[in-house]
């Protein structure tokens, strides 16, 4: 039998990739260079020129949470913490500094994590200056072997990794600690949260994290992975220079794994609390057998059956979930690993609401049994087949165009999982060859293994309240045993119109053009009035992004109107455009590479979208579509609707959620257009015929939209398409603009207490607000001072006083409605702490103020503005920004020529002034505390 398969195997797919048959070896792709020093060390090496000028450092450690004694729990996390805080050549705080220096900045860029079973430390490493390469291996080497775990820097660090405690206490990781129970029921992973417990990391002696530390950050456990803007010669000699000499561990102890145990049994998990926001249904269907590597021509091929699965009943869950009786609000199904690297399971997820659970719970059930009984429908897997085709086309026409950030990923699960890596180059061709070999009675069989009453467990996470407290293990266990006693019919589909446009008016010519030489950008103006810019560029092979712009939004609206539309707006394209529902414009696209979004905000209507080049017509189709044909439905709408309506409430038992609205609502007392949350009342109130008509009329009118597009595309054919279908929607001889209400937050000092939630956590957040027209240098500097002042909290209030785990303070100016200054600074803390910590804020600001400012510190902020300029000017979605926000808040358009000068530019003098005119008495001051 096995014989017969594989002739017929070989005699489907072409011999150039089967010549030597299914089981032959995956390769490993010769664009990364695999090698293993003699003490055990692995690296993998990979020249990106993806950003210029920067390479991408990771320490990738086979050891995690899952490795600790009972004595250690949480110091596989807080052991990653420590690499921070002094190593041989770095003292306290060093190699944060030295980073910052560079341009790197602490959070954004330079970062690390820690899991079950691996901790992994990021460097993004620029070369503006080449001995950072030196540096950056140096930081790296030395966080794997020269960590000092100094005592008295041990002890201050606990106060943070309990800061860090402190914020995971919430209703979700209660409710992860009951349902891990059973959904990995027996494992040792279920008593090895990452984050430890509150009586371990205060009472964990120093040589219980040396311990760990000697124990499994060794040579044979670790891999170094480089890719970036340098030569692989050059990396390997880096590797081998830094790490060559350290010496292999003496008699190891071995790297245990830990598998799931199997259980005959259904297991239901029941997991409630009074602050969850949402409810989500879960059923899990864990594989009997270990999870295996991919190995193999055939393991890959079967991974890809698994995800044709995958996408089909996924799409029929999406199709449930847009109709007009939607069983949930979101519906999804995959075939994929666990929180364990040695179990996969099928699982079949929803978002639904308290009063839908167990009935979401039985529509999950029957789609997977729907089928189990008639499979899925050639149609769908023709669709599924494109969509997978098209996603691999799309990644292989832009190999050599990707960030080094991103190329990595799969080294990092090789070395962790033996994830493939053969490169795009092999998986496109084998994907080209290997797809139409798979039939669908091979991706129907998948459902037969992945569908079992043992070793399956049914998960209710949510909110405890009236519509969920008589839910019981018992309610559960009898819906999944109901399932074989309903009546199932085969699912069926109507075919859809095949052209997205039935009439097509004429276009409009183009009546002028002009060239901004300095920014080397087109512009040209249709005969109906409508503007198009376009900037050509190579960032990407073969993609185009758009943007949409006109002024007016909601602020048209008269109060009546907008009052009972607003809450209608963002969901009326859930009727779908141009005869479309949802799911069967997901069905026409499938295949094509294009997409494109409207919306309506406050002050201004438009959309943003993209495409490659092959499908930039259908995105020219989808822009005209979301013009004239917004589909009117409702019964959908109201589906949708009724299901927000029990959805919303949930939202606010979150002691965030809660006080974010609470702000607000302060904030905005006497706003007569302010709608809040909403409530029950507001979704009874909602007009959404008006909702649709007002919607309508916002894009009636094409005449003062403008647009920008920017990317790798002919211009000559993007001209034509923009006079073919810009060119045909409908305009009236009428320019708006943006009403300005007369309403003002107060700029006042204001202290305002929310008390939300049992859990011993507070957040502060202070406000400052100024009324000013818009200038650019005041832009630059009052960012600027956010950027210090980050700096100078991160170093008080986190580092010498270990009060808090994250602070952050920004600042920003804005023109539309009016010119209007914000600063904000917030961070989480202890109740206990909240007063001294705002005393340690203002003190800061008061040492700028005062001119207590190192010029190191504005040179790190500099180099950091420097760094991320140069990088985005090779970005689309700079240049699409960058065009759109020239227009639209009539900004010099070569101004960005100017933005290393301005940087030079900037003196602590411009901060120290921007401190004192800015961050006055006259602030919002915002604290969330405990019920309790």
């Amino acid at each position: 039998m096995k014989k017969t398969w594989t002739s017929l195997f070989l005699f489907l797919v072409p011999l150039a990739i089967w010549s030597q048959g299914p089981n032959t070896p995956i390769p490993v792709s010769d664009k990364v260079k695999i090698g293993v020093l003699d003490n055990g060390l692995k690296y993998y090496l990979r020249q990106n020129p993806k950003p210029e000028n920067k390479v991408e450092l990771r320490l990738v450690v086979n050891a995690g949470s899952i490795l600790e004694d009972e004595r250690q729990l949480g110091l596989a996390h807080f052991l990653e913490h420590m690499a921070f805080n002094g190593t041989k050549s770095f003292a306290k705080n060093d190699i944060v500094s030295f980073l910052q220096s560079i341009g790197v900045e602490f959070g954004a860029d330079l970062n690390a994590y820690t899991s079950f079973d691996e901790t992994v430390y990021i460097l993004p490493i620029p070369l503006q200056n080449p001995d950072n390469l030196d540096k950056g291996f140096q930081v790296l080497k030395e966080m794997g072997f020269d960590m000092l775990l100094d005592s008295q820097e041990i002890d201050k660090e606990r106060g943070v990794v309990l800061e860090e405690l402190r914020l995971s206490l919430s209703a979700e990781r209660r409710i992860l600690e009951k349902t891990l129970a059973d959904e990995l029921y027996g494992s040792k992973y279920v008593e090895r949260l990452p984050i430890g417990t509150k009586e371990v990391l205060e009472n964990f002696t120093y040589e219980d994290l040396r311990r760990f530390y000697k124990t499994w950050y060794r040579p044979d456990l670790m891999a170094v992975i480089a890719v970036g803007d340098v030569d692989v010669a050059t990396l390997e000699e880096k590797v081998t220079s830094f790490f060559g000499d350290i010496p292999a561990a003496e008699n190891p102890v071995d790297r245990p794994v830990f598998d799931v145990p199997n259980h005959e049994d259904t297991k239901i998990a029941i997991a409630t609390d009074k602050e969850a926001q949402q409810m989500l249904v879960q059923v899990l269907y864990k594989d009997k057998a270990d999870a295996k590597p991919q190995t193999t021509y055939m393991d890959y091929r079967d991974s890809m059956i698994d995800n044709l699965f995958s996408a089909m009943i996924s799409n029929r869950l999406g199709e449930l979930a847009n109709s007009d009786n939607p069983p949930f609000l979101y519906g999804i199904s995959e075939y994929s690993g666990t929180y364990a690297r040695t179990k996969n399971a099928y699982r079949s997820i929803a978002i639904t609401t308290p009063e839908k659970a167990s009935y979401s719970l039985n529509a999950l059930l029957i789609e997977n049994e729907r089928v189990r009984k008639f499979g899925f429908l050639s149609s769908e897997l023709s669709r599924a087949k494109q969509d997978m085709l098209t996603m691999y086309e799309k990644s292989y026409n832009e190999r050599d165009k990707k960030n080094s950030s991103q190329v990595l990923g799969e080294y990092i699960r090789n070395f962790l999982e033996q994830e493939p890596i053969p490169g795009i180059e092999w998986e496109y061709q084998f994907a080209q060859a290997v797809l139409p070999s798979i039939s669908l009675k091979e991706v129907n069989s998948r459902v037969e293994r992945f569908l079992h009453k043992d070793n399956m467990v049914v998960v209710l996470r949510g909110p405890e309240n009236e519509a969920t407290k008589n839910i019981t293990d018992n309610s559960l266990a009898a819906v999944v045993s109901s399932v074989d006693n309903q009546t199932i019919e085969s699912y069926a589909e109507e075919a859809i119109q095949e052209n997205l446009i039935e009439s097509l008016p004429k276009g409009s010519s183009i009546s002028s053009k002009a060239y901004m030489e300095d920014i080397d950008t087109h512009h040209i103006v249709l005969s109906n009035g409508i503007e198009v810019y376009y900037k050509q560029t190579d960032f990407q092979n073969d993609n185009i992004v758009v943007s949409a712009y006109s002024p007016g939004g909601t602020s048209m609206y008269a109060l009546d109107s907008f009052l009972a539309s607003d809450l209608a707006t963002p969901y009326l394209a859930q009727a779908g455009y141009g005869g479309l529902s949802v799911s069967d414009m997901e069905k026409f696209m499938s295949g094509k590479t294009a997409s494109f979004q409207s919306r309506i905000g406050t002050y201004q209507e438009g959309g943003s979208g993209s495409a490659t080049n092959k499908d930039l017509e259908t995105l020219f189709e989808l822009i005209y579509v979301h013009f004239t044909s917004l589909n009117k439905n409702e019964a959908v709408f109201n589906a949708l609707l009724n299901n927000l309506k029990a959805y919303y409430p949930s939202l606010l038992s979150n002691p965030q959620t809660f006080f974010q609205v609470a702000v607000s609502d302060k904030q905005n007392e006497g706003n007569e257009r302010y709608t809040g949350f909403p409530s029950a009342e507001d979704f009874e109130a909602v007009n959404y015929d008006l909702a649709h008509s007002l919607r309508r009329s916002r894009f009636a009118d094409a005449n003062d939209f403008t647009f920008f597009f920017v990317g790798n595309f002919n211009p000559e054919n993007l001209e034509s398409l923009a006079q073919k279908y810009l060119g045909a929607l409908p305009v009236m001889d009428s320019k708006e603009t943006y009403q300005v209400s007369d309403f003002r937050i107060a700029d006042a000092y204001e202290l305002f207490e929310v008390k939300k939630g049992k859990d011993p956590k507070s957040y502060v957040n202070l406000t400052w607000r100024e009324e000013m027209p818009y200038n650019g240098k005041t832009e630059m500097h009052i960012d600027a001072l956010g950027e210090l002042l980050s700096i100078k909290l991160i170093e008080k209030l986190r580092e010498e006083e270990s009060g808090v785990y994250g602070v952050g303070a920004s600042g920003s100016m804005s023109q539309i409605p009016y010119g209007n200054l914000s600063f904000r600074i917030a961070f989480p803390c202890g109740p206990e702490n909240v007063d001294s910590l705002i005393k340690f804020t203002l003190e800061q600001i008061d040492a700028i103020k005062s001119g207590k400012v190192l010029e190191e510190d504005l040179n790190k902020i500099k180099e950091s503005y420097l760094v991320n300029y140069r990088e985005s000017l090779k970005k689309d979605g700079f240049w699409i920004s960058y065009l759109t926000d020239s227009f639209k808040y009539k900004k010099d358009w070569s101004r960005v020529l100017h933005y290393e000068k301005k940087v030079s530019n900037i003196t602590i003098e411009d901060l120290v002034q921007a401190a004192n005119n800015f961050l006055d008495e006259k602030y919002f001051l915002a604290i969330l505390n405990p019920e309790n």
